[in-house]
C-alpha cells in the first residue's frame, strides 16, 4: 500500500539548493521544540540518558583511541613524516565521528520510547494525525526490542560490508587515507540519517531496504541533512543535546 500524501516523503529540490534544504532541518526542529513546551518532556529524559552514556563512552574510549592513533603514526616511514599533522587530524576526526555515531546508536535504543513519542507528537502537529504506537504491554515491548535489534544488526552489516574496505583505505598512505576518510564520513552520514528517520519509519514498519531507498529518493537533501546531523553528534558535550534535536529534525524532514 502506498503511503498517504500526508506521510509520503516528497522530493526536495535538486543540486546545491536541495543540499542546503536538508541542512536546515535541525535548525527548524530547534525552533519548533523551543516554541512547544509539551515536547520538552520527550527531550529531557533522553538528554539525561545521553549524559550518562556519553560519560562512559568518552571516558573509556577517547583517550585510548587518541593514544592508539599516536602509536600508529609513530610507525610511519621517515619519508611520510611530513603527513603526520594531516593524518593526525583525519584519524582524530574519524574517532570523534565514530564515538558520536556510537552515542547516537546506543542512545536512540535506550531512549526509543521517548523519541517515538516526540516523533508522534511532531507528526500530529504537522498533519493533525499520526500512526500511534500500541500501548507499552510486555509483549509489545519485546516485539519493539526485537525490531530495534534487527534494525541495528542490518546497520552493522552495512557498516562492516562498506566500512571494512574503507578502513583498509584509511590504513594506507595518501591518497588512500584521504579517500577512506571521505568514504567513512559519507557512510556515517547515511547511518546517522537512518537513525534520525527511525522513529518515523518504525511506526510504519518500513523494511530496511525501504529506509535506504528513502535516503536515496530524497538525495541530495538527505546527504545535507546527514552531514549537519553527523557534525552535531560528533561534537563532544554538544552532542548530548543535539541527538534529540536530530531525531526531531528527522521527523520534520521525512514529512
Amino acid at each position: 500500500m502506498q503511503p498517504s500524501s500526508a506521510t509520503a516523503p516528497r522530493r526536495h529540490r535538486a543540486g546545491i539548493p536541495g543540499f542546503f534544504a536538508g541542512f536546515s532541518y535541525p535548525f527548524r526542529a530547534l525552533v519548533v521544540i523551543q516554541q512547544t513546551r509539551r515536547l520538552w518532556q520527550y527531550v529531557l529524559i533522553p538528554i539525561l540518558i545521553n549524559i550518562v552514556l556519553g560519560a562512559l563512552l568518552y571516558g573509556g574510549l577517547l583517550l585510548p583511541g587518541l593514544q592508539r592513533i599516536d602509536q600508529t603514526l609513530a610507525g610511519l616511514p621517515v619519508w611520510l613524516a611530513f603527513l603526520d599533522p594531516l593524518l593526525s587530524f583525519l584519524f582524530g576526526l574519524v574517532l570523534l565521528v565514530l564515538l558520536g555515531v556510537a552515542l547516537l546508536t546506543i542512545g536512540t535504543l535506550l531512549g526509543a520510547w521517548w523519541y517515538s513519542q516526540l516523533s508522534e507528537q511532531l507528526e500530529i502537529m504537522r498533519t493533525g494525525t499520526a500512526i500511534a504506537a500500541p500501548p507499552p504491554t510486555f509483549w509489545h515491548v519485546l516485539r519493539e526490542i526485537g525490531y530495534a535489534l534487527g534494525f541495528e544488526l542490518k546497520k552493522l552489516l552495512l557498516l562492516v560490508g562498506i566500512g571494512g574496505p574503507l578502513l583498509l583505505l584509511n590504513l594506507m598512505p595518501p591518497p588512500g587515507a584521504l579517500i577512506g576518510t571521505i568514504g567513512t564520513l559519507l557512510l556515517m552520514a547515511l547511518l546517522v540519517t537512518l537513525d534520525a528517520f527511525e522513529p518515523m519509519l518504525s511506526r510504519r514498519r518500513r523494511r530496511f531496504r525501504t529506509k535506504l531507498a528513502t535516503f536515496w529518493r530524497l538525495f541530495p537533501a538527505s546527504i545535507g541533512f546527514g552531514a549537519v546531523c553527523l557534525l552535531l553528534v560528533s561534537i563532544p558535550l554538544f552532542n548530548l543535546l543535539s541527538i534529540p534535536l536530530c531525531i526531531a529534525a528527522g521527523t520534520l524532514f521525512f514529512m
